[in-house]
């Protein structure tokens, strides 16, 4: 579920070929390996969204584990666009401009 999500937030960055795999050795290293194929100009907004993505993934994975909740991608899928659109609103201008109102369309 996790890689799906992953998939899922960086398709419409275009990004599909940096989902962690599972011969990933630490997210660290997958983290590092992304950033450094990217463009100059987009690493601050996708730093922003790996930050934002893991962020969302580990309150979700807590959920299920301390409050007995059901994994659900389309959980997972619909707080991530919620924490988008709030760290735009506070001002989270690499996310923003790497991705505007997209995280209405990861449907």
């Amino acid at each position: 579920m996790a890689r799906y999500f992953w998939f899922r937030v960086l398709a419409p960055i275009d990004l599909l070929d940096s989902v962690p795999r599972r011969s990933e050795k630490s997210f660290a290293e997958w983290w590092r390996k992304t950033i450094k194929k990217a463009p100059k100009e987009r690493r601050k907004g996708i730093n922003i969204v790996i930050i934002l993505a893991a962020w969302v993934l580990w309150k979700h994975r807590n959920s299920c584990i301390f409050d007995n909740t059901r994994p659900s991608i389309v959980e997972l899928t619909q707080s991530f666009k919620e924490e988008h659109h709030l760290w735009c609103l506070a001002g989270a201008k690499g996310l923003r401009a790497l991705l505007p109102g997209q995280g209405d369309r990861l449907d």
